[in-house]
């Protein structure tokens, strides 16, 4: 067929291959059993016809969707799949929405000064949001004034607005526990990023006063109820880079030298941190976990450890990607959707041991 040539619509398969046009169009939405020779004679008659299938621009219209739900994620993109905790929630929820064939758009909560967040009219059906930071906290307002179902993954959105929620707190108040069991006074964490700016340094009272990252406070938190007074760092973002760079801070003084009072334990608030500093203990001619200990938080597949296993938290986070794809299909489906809270398990690996 030529370029110039009108595009063959279903009806022309349908006469071509002498059946109905309604017997045409179920062979290609698949909906509904169609006898296999009737099958073989309209795919045959597309082929010749050069008929790949229905446009799905027009099924848009027709349902007056997408077939595409947005997922809004804080920063940098290239920095969100840094970290595998966020590629495996990404896996669970696209095994869920693909059951209905649902797509997903990517979108950052950053605009540019002056724009407006990509939200605001992204042809989405249904918004699921990663936290709930300020500038997130934005987004669902603009996707609530759309009026489109969204979900929250660990933020808190308010009342009426389904949740994927960890107990972050009750988890990091168990790994705080298990050091404090080993016999651990010394004690510093290294947390994820408290606020939008990200910015790396002592966590002091006046910072975590503006502190906006509920996962974050929480899991400091809970840290918090076994060691008050623990010195914390804040990294810039969930990196081995990060974990390196915070734990050189906790562990030596301005001239690089161990200080004499360094923590004999390091809690980190993220798998890929803890690595970061026991990369930057073992740099600085400390063994762990016989002279410092390191637990994580996350249960991830960490390289960088050899055949060495992490003292962690293990998160179910395909679980928490699906259930925000289960709750999105129920919404899009017209039903009502539902909070889900899901818990960690502790897991005891090699990187812990009583202090020296």
């Amino acid at each position: 067929m030529s370029s110039s040539a009108r595009r063959a619509t279903i009806a022309d398969v349908a006469r071509a291959a002498g059946v109905s046009t309604s017997t045409a169009s179920v062979v290609f939405s698949g909906k509904v059993n169609v006898v296999d020779a009737t099958r073989q004679k309209v795919l045959a008659a597309a082929a010749e016809l050069g008929y790949a299938g229905p446009d799905p621009r027009a099924a848009s219209l027709r349902l007056g969707r997408s077939g595409i739900v947005g997922v809004v994620l804080g920063g940098e993109l290239r920095h969100a799949f840094l970290d595998p905790v966020t590629t495996v929630m990404m896996d669970g929820l696209s095994d869920a929405l693909a059951e209905v064939s649902t797509g997903l758009l990517l979108l950052r909560d950053d605009p540019r000064p002056g724009e407006a967040p990509a939200i605001a009219d992204a042809p989405v059906d249904a918004v699921v949001l990663i936290g709930c930071t300020p500038s997130v906290r934005s987004s669902l307002e603009i996707v609530q004034r759309r009026g489109l179902p969204v979900v929250v993954i660990e933020g808190d959105a308010g009342e009426g607005v389904p949740q994927i929620t960890l107990d972050n707190r009750d988890a990091s108040a168990a790994i705080a526990r298990h050091l404090s069991q080993l016999g651990h006074v010394r004690v510093a964490t290294v947390t994820l990023a408290p606020d939008v700016g990200r910015e790396r340094g002592p966590l002091t009272p006046a910072r975590l006063a503006t502190a906006t990252v509920d996962v974050t406070l929480d899991r400091l938190a809970g840290f918090r109820e076994v060691y008050p007074d623990a010195p914390a760092v804040a990294a810039a973002g969930s990196l081995i880079d990060e974990g390196m760079i915070a734990a050189r801070a906790l562990l030596t003084d301005a001239d690089g030298a161990l200080r004499a009072d360094r923590p004999t334990a390091i809690v980190a608030q993220s798998d890929l941190l803890a690595v970061g500093a026991i990369h930057a203990a073992e740099e600085l001619g400390l063994r762990v976990p016989e002279d410092l200990s390191v637990v994580g938080f996350d249960g991830i597949a960490a390289d960088g450890l050899g055949s060495q296993q992490l003292t962690t938290i293990v998160q179910p986070a395909v679980e928490k990607g699906r259930a925000a794809g289960e709750q999105v299909t129920r919404m899009l489906a017209g039903e009502t959707g539902e909070s889900v809270h899901f818990e960690c398990t502790f897991r005891e690996g090699e990187t812990t041991a009583p202090p020296r």
